[in-house]
């Protein structure tokens, strides 16, 4: 009996001499797994590291790089900064126009009454070198189509609005950055003695970022001095008035109008000076007057000496009030200061003036003052707020003569 219940013991404590193995080859397995997963992670840890430490360290190497507002997540070589008013077929290639010149683009506000003088116009502007944008401020598009060159020009229609209102919202900076230079001209304008290329030709040998075409005075209403062509000259950049009516100007005089300045019925912009030009045009103004009295700081340097009228090439200034009144119509000095004084007294009316119910064109003319002196009050607001801007043309205390 002694012996079968030894023998039964050791048969009982052998499930215990075979665990204790297994349980031994178990922890050399773990660790052995945890060598290996621990080594791959510091792995994985290392290529972790070293992006996060590429992209600590890109910023430095990119801190120069200037990328457009809202492209920052995109590669760069993706991002398209710039477009055009190049029409493409629906399919095949585009038929690119052959120029051996830099493109200009001619826009300007037109109604339908007008259409034969802005045909004139238009074909001023050779095909292969200019694109046509019409800005129809009377709806009628459709009544256009007759003309040669008008399936090949832009057409955008808005009832009631000017052309600065169609400049502001139609021609960003980055979508004319193709075209050299912008004529933003009004329909009213004889182009009998103009000619698009012997005027640009002129433009870029004498430097000018913001010119117009001189005004043929003996035909046409003059509202400053500059504006007038000087007979026998091919450029002016600065008009003398001592006596005559208006602004007087003298040989020393260093502001606009007496120089540095162009009326707006027929600007023309370098591209350089159209981006800046395009931010002093406001939003929620619609006539644009008090920013030619502005455009010389956009003109790249000294204003007295790029910009400026060009006489050898000029224009008839018809002055046809088409916007909101009859095309016979001329306001006086008289008038024009009479509704000057009821807008400033007005400021906030925006519809038709009590005095004029039915008088649209007085309406439209007592607007647009009343924009001038809001945009002269923000002009000098935003330079008393802005601490960092410098005037560049800032003149000293001027002495009584």
């Amino acid at each position: 009996m002694a012996l079968l219940t030894s023998g039964t013991k050791r048969k009982k404590s052998l499930p215990w001499t075979c665990l204790i193995p297994c349980v031994m080859l178990l922890f050399a397995a773990f660790f052995i797994g945890s060598a290996f997963i621990v080594t791959e992670c510091k792995e994985k840890m290392l290529g972790w590291q070293l992006i996060e430490s590429f992209r600590m360290t890109k910023p430095s190497m990119c801190e120069d790089e200037c990328r457009p507002e809202g492209s920052e997540t995109l590669p760069r070589g993706i991002v398209a900064k710039t477009s055009n008013l190049e029409m493409h077929p629906l399919w095949g290639p585009p038929n690119k126009k052959k120029s051996k010149s830099p493109m200009s683009l001619l826009a300007m506000a037109v109604g339908i009454k007008q259409k034969q003088n802005v045909n004139e116009i238009v074909k001023k502007f050779p095909e292969t070198d200019s694109v046509i944008m019409l800005f129809h401020y009377d709806g009628i598009v459709d009544e256009w189509k007759d003309l040669a060159w008008s399936s090949t020009a832009i057409h955008i229609s808005a009832v009631n609005q000017t052309k600065w209102w169609f400049a502001k919202r139609f021609l960003h900076p980055d979508i004319v950055a193709e075209y050299a230079y912008i004529f933003l001209w009004d329909e009213d304008l004889g182009v009998e003695n103009f000619n698009a290329g012997r005027y640009l030709s002129i433009v870029k040998e004498e430097g000018l970022q913001i010119s117009q075409p001189a005004i043929d005075a003996d035909v046409s209403e003059i509202h400053h001095q500059l504006t007038a062509r000087e007979k026998g000259s091919r450029v002016h950049r600065r008009a003398i008035n001592i006596k005559g009516p208006g602004r007087r100007c003298y040989e020393d005089s260093t502001e606009p109008p007496c120089t540095g300045w162009v009326e707006m019925m027929a600007p023309v912009f370098s591209r350089a000076s159209w981006r800046c030009a395009w931010y002093i045009i406001q939003n929620d103004f619609v006539h644009a007057w008090g920013v030619d009295f502005q455009l010389g700081y956009c003109a790249q340097g000294n204003r007295t000496t790029n910009v400026g009228v060009v006489d050898s090439e000029y224009l008839i200034h018809y002055g046809l009030p088409t916007l909101g009144g009859a095309e016979n119509e001329k306001s006086s000095l008289a008038q024009e200061k009479t509704l000057k004084q009821e807008s400033l007294s007005n400021e906030g009316q925006t519809g038709l003036p009590e005095s004029h119910p039915s008088d649209a064109r007085n309406a439209v003319r007592k607007q647009s003052l009343v924009e001038l002196e809001r945009f002269k009050n923000r002009w000098k607001k935003a330079v008393r707020e802005d601490q960092c801007w410098v005037d560049p043309f800032q003149q000293p205390v001027k002495q009584k003569r």
